[in-house]
């Protein structure tokens, strides 16, 4: 496994960014039935290629969403209450209405190590990510569409379905 090395992510991601998001667009209107299989079956490919502790690239551009479950864990953790966690740590869209982080890179990332502080009780929208491995991918290409320009495990992902899976 390679370290990721951005710049040469970010200039493949230049080149080949519209032809991924059309090519996920087709995928998500017309999904083949196979999708989950293989997308799961690339997943394992993906992960001995990318190594995210190289990159942290997730951490450092976007920002997951926290439900109150995830703002009670990650408070009890920090031996914080809820609310101190919110007011120090979270922003509030009434527009998405949902909890995201106030700054970028992630405050809980080490800049350091690329190592998340609270990994043990990070959201669920981080432990579950890049989502992959969903039960019903196809609601999350859009997802996809939106990462490939952040995270090259994605991007990896999207490459592979690229050979393998046709779309008409």
């Amino acid at each position: 496994m390679q370290p990721v090395n951005l710049r040469s992510f970010q200039q493949k991601v230049n080149l080949n960014k519209k032809a991924f998001k059309r090519y996920l667009g087709k995928v998500e209107k017309n999904p083949p039935k196979t999708l989950y299989k293989t997308m799961a079956a690339l997943d394992k490919e993906v992960w001995q290629e990318v190594d995210c502790l190289s990159c942290a690239n997730c951490c450092k551009k976007m920002t997951p969403t926290f439900t109150e479950k995830d703002v009670a864990r990650a408070a009890k953790h920090l031996q914080m209450t809820p609310d101190d966690f919110k007011q120090k740590w979270l922003q509030y869209s009434k527009k998405e209405d949902e909890w995201t982080n106030v700054k970028q890179p992630c405050q809980f990332l080490d800049l350091k190590t690329n190592k998340c502080d609270i990994y043990a009780v990070r959201p669920a929208d981080c432990s579950g990510f890049p989502h992959f491995t969903k039960k019903q991918p196809v609601l999350y290409l859009h997802v996809h569409q939106q990462n490939i320009q952040y995270c090259p495990a994605t991007y990896k992902m999207v490459e592979k379905m690229m050979e393998i899976v046709e779309v008409k």
